[in-house]
């Protein structure tokens, strides 16, 4: 596991991405142009949570190590230590895999 040197502020969260298929449910070898960026990845860091107008933060709804799906174009990606992450809002998180 993966453990960013990134803290995320407000309603941030930093996924890392889950690795993509590289094979088809028949078998196929899928070369590196046709892969898919996965919309799943796993919750490394979260912020403290948005301010709200009464001033309070609201609670975070995700947890670290949560398995998550994303909007396909969530988020900035950035490598830290050669390791690739994604950053983006609670809100671009569409739900927590059980």
């Amino acid at each position: 596991m993966a453990k960013p040197g990134l803290k995320p502020l407000g309603d941030k969260v930093i996924i890392e991405r889950m690795e993509a298929e590289d094979r088809t449910p028949g078998g196929l070898v899928l070369p590196d142009t046709a892969k898919e960026k996965p919309k799943k990845g796993t919750v490394r860091g979260i912020g403290p949570g948005r301010i709200l107008d009464d001033g309070d933060r609201s609670k975070m709804q995700v947890q670290i190590g949560n398995q998550v799906l994303f909007t396909s174009y969530a988020g900035t990606e950035v490598e830290v230590s050669g390791n690739k992450f994604i950053i983006m809002s609670e809100s671009d998180i569409l739900a927590i895999v059980e």
